[in-house]
């Protein structure tokens, strides 16, 4: 990868915050009723002086769209920063935060809950949302044990195990979704396949400490990320815990992405995708990359946000399978363009 120098990678994300800010307000104004940027400013200043103003687009704008953006913003961070920290933990460009098992877990959590028709409330989740933070975790920390070879865990057999573990976790899903009725099926279905819709301010506070927390343990081991890159030996001989640090932020990676997934289902290729764009850009100093990441995984979820609202005139398509097509359409293009080399 070639050098890139600290004035560029400071023009990126000075560009990346500014394209952020922008695609936050057209995003905003894009819906079955258009709102110019002006009227969505005006809103949002109301808001924030606690002044109040008249007409149906406060409603529209504060209490549907701005939530569903923010949200988008926080899932998009989370799970591209959780993709960064999978890529380098494992050495290898393809793995995402989902690979030891993390959505799996998650989506048999809130489809047993579901399927059991339990309704509680939990730290700001709802019981199907915080089931499937904690079966992403729970299968997380199991397939990290079940991969544990002496004392270590050699990031072949994690990722093999991840991928045998999560098989069965889907297994257990499908069984539990067909022996519900067809009537029922559709609202878990929607989930699973990712949406924003009908989210409101509650799902962005119930996330916001799980997407603070985790981007603050990132950026603090950030210097430890740089050295893992260099390979397990010489983090080892420079001083790295290799296993504790492993540990940890395989924990974080995957509280980012099972937290992701409980307010907003299962969004794929985010993770994949932001990471590898993000080091294009900004080069592998983790420094500069997990700020990229965040930056660049929050636009481009809105960008999809916005595709799955406008794609069929007065429906929605589900979030999940617009980040799918782009991201499969972008890693064909760069498997053409660099001859098969992905890193």
């Amino acid at each position: 990868m070639r050098k890139i120098s600290s004035k560029r990678r400071g023009l990126v994300l000075m560009a990346l915050l500014v394209l952020l800010f922008v695609s936050a307000v057209l995003s905003a104004g894009v819906g079955a009723a258009d709102v110019s940027p002006k009227e969505i400013i005006r809103v949002v200043l109301s808001h924030i002086t606690g002044s109040s103003i008249s007409g149906g687009s406060d409603a529209i704008i504060w209490n549907l769209r701005l939530p569903r953006i923010a949200l988008a913003l926080l899932v998009g961070a989370s799970l591209a920063t959780a993709g960064a920290l999978m890529q380098s933990l494992f050495h290898n460009p393809m793995a995402d935060p989902y690979v030891v098992g993390a959505s799996s877990g998650a989506a048999l959590g809130a489809v047993t809950v579901f399927a059991l028709g339990i309704e509680i409330s939990v730290l700001g989740l709802n019981a199907m949302c915080f089931a499937a933070l904690l079966g992403g975790l729970f299968v997380s920390l199991l397939v990290y044990w079940l991969s544990r070879r002496g004392g270590r865990v050699p990031v072949g057999t994690l990722l093999l195990t991840g991928i045998a573990v999560g098989g069965i976790m889907q297994a257990f899903t499908t069984f539990i979704l067909l022996q519900r009725p067809s009537s029922e099926l559709r609202e878990v279905v929607s989930w699973l396949m990712g949406s924003l819709a009908n989210r409101d301010w509650p799902h962005v506070i119930a996330l916001l400490p799980y997407t603070l927390l985790g981007l603050g343990v990132a950026m603090a081991w950030r210097k430890d990320l740089n050295i893992l890159a260099l390979g397990d030996e010489t983090a080892h001989s420079l001083g790295v815990p290799l296993e504790r640090t492993k540990v940890l932020l395989l924990l974080v990676a995957s509280t980012l992405a099972a937290a992701s997934v409980a307010v907003s289902g299962i969004i794929a290729f985010v993770g994949l995708i932001v990471p590898h764009l993000m080091r294009l850009l900004v080069g592998p100093n983790h420094r500069v990359l997990l700020p990229a990441c965040v930056l660049g995984g929050g636009l481009i979820l809105v960008w999809a946000d916005v595709l799955a609202r406008v794609i069929i005139p007065g429906g929605e398509v589900p979030i999940g399978i617009v980040t799918s097509v782009l991201g499969s359409l972008f890693f064909l293009y760069l498997l053409r363009s660099r001859d098969g080399k992905v890193f």
